[in-house]
C-alpha cells in the first residue's frame, strides 16, 4: 500500500536507501535525512510495516526566463531487491506524477538510466561537461587570496553574481548554502574560495576526493583568474582533477589540453504545455520545445 507524508515512514525510507544505494556514501544519506528531508517529501510502498519501495519529492522552484517556476526534484527511487520486478516503482511514480501534474509546471529527476523514465514523459534537458585536468596542463598560480571554508553569505553573494548568466537555476537562499557546507563536510570534502585584491569573494569550488583524483562538483567563478586559482588549489595534493561545469560554460579556451566528456545530468517532465504556453506567450507542445525558448544557457546543477 502506498503511503505518503507520515513521520513514521522516515526510518523505513532511510533503511531502504541504505540497502539499495550501496555505492552511496552513508554519511550523505544521513545528512539528507537530517538536514533536507521532511516527512511530506516521502512516498513509500509499505508491505505490512516494512517500506519496500520509496521515492522522495523535494520542492525545487527554478528561475526560467525571468520567472520563478514551481517544480520539484524526484530523488531516491529505490525498491528492495526481493520486491523488484513487481511494478512497485511504476505504481509509486504514477502516484507521485499525478500529484505533480496537479500542482506544478515542471518535475525534475536525475537518472542513472534515462530510458527508465522516458515512458513517464521525462526527457534529458540539461547536460554537463567533465574536464579532466592534469597538473601539466594548468598554468601555475600562487595560493594568494585562496582560503578554505568561506561563509555562507560570501557563497550566496558570489553565486548570485555568477548565476545571472544562466537559466533554469534553483532559487538559492542563505539556508541553502548553510546546508551545502554541511553536505560537503558530511562527504569528507572541503570548500575552497578565492578572494580578490579588494578582499571580495570571486569564486568557490567544492572539492571531493574521488580515489586518487579530486572532483570539483560545483565551481562558481567571476573571472578566469578565480577559476585558475581554484583549480590550482584542487591540485595541491593530487595529480589530476575532474572539473564539472554546465555544458554552457566553454572553459576550453582556459584549459585547451583538457579531456572533455559531456553527459546528461537532469531530466525534465512538462506537466502542462498549455499553461507553459500561456505563461511565456508562445506555443509549445513538448518539454524540448519549452526549453528551446531559453534566453540563456542552462545551469541546473542541484541534486535536491
Amino acid at each position: 500500500m502506498i503511503q505518503r507524508g507520515e513521520p513514521a515512514l522516515t526510518g523505513g525510507i532511510r533503511d531502504c536507501w541504505k540497502r539499495c544505494f550501496e555505492n552511496e556514501d552513508p554519511n550523505y544519506i544521513d545528512f539528507f535525512f537530517r538536514c533536507i528531508y521532511k516527512p511530506e517529501y516521502g512516498y513509500a510502498d509499505v508491505e505490512g510495516s516494512r517500506v519496500v519501495a520509496a521515492l522522495c519529492r523535494v520542492p525545487h522552484a527554478i528561475m526560467f526566463n525571468e520567472r520563478v517556476i514551481k517544480a520539484s526534484m524526484l530523488v531516491g527511487a529505490a525498491t528492495l531487491p526481493e520486491y523488484r520486478g513487481q511494478g512497485r516503482m511504476s505504481e509509486l511514480l504514477h502516484t507521485v506524477l499525478d500529484a505533480c501534474s496537479h500542482s506544478e509546471l515542471l518535475t525534475l529527476i536525475q537518472a542513472y538510466d534515462p530510458k527508465l523514465y522516458e515512458p513517464y514523459g521525462f526527457r534529458t534537458i540539461y547536460y554537463r561537461s567533465d574536464y579532466l585536468l592534469k597538473k601539466s596542463m594548468i598554468k601555475r598560480a600562487s595560493a594568494t587570496g585562496c582560503a578554505y571554508d568561506p561563509s555562507a553569505i560570501d557563497m550566496l553573494k558570489v553565486y548570485s553574481a555568477f548565476i545571472r548568466k544562466f537559466n533554469g537555476f534553483y532559487t538559492r537562499d542563505l539556508a541553502y548554502f548553510e546546508n551545502l557546507k554541511k553536505e560537503i563536510a558530511a562527504e569528507g570534502g572541503r570548500i575552497a574560495a578565492y578572494y580578490d585584491n579588494r578582499n571580495q569573494i570571486a569564486g568557490y569550488a567544492t572539492l571531493l576526493t574521488d580515489g586518487r583524483q579530486i572532483k570539483i562538483e560545483e565551481c562558481i567563478y567571476l573571472n578566469s583568474t578565480a577559476l585558475i586559482k581554484l583549480v590550482n588549489v584542487a591540485l595541491l595534493d593530487k595529480e589530476s582533477v575532474h572539473l564539472h561545469v554546465s555544458a554552457g560554460e566553454n572553459v576550453r579556451f582556459i584549459f585547451p589540453d583538457a579531456e572533455v566528456k559531456n553527459y546528461g545530468h537532469t531530466m525534465v517532465r512538462l506537466n502542462d504545455p498549455q499553461l507553459f504556453s500561456r505563461l511565456f506567450n508562445t506555443k509549445i507542445e513538448t518539454v524540448e520545445d519549452a526549453f528551446a525558448i531559453s534566453k540563456k544557457p542552462l545551469n541546473m546543477n542541484e541534486y535536491v
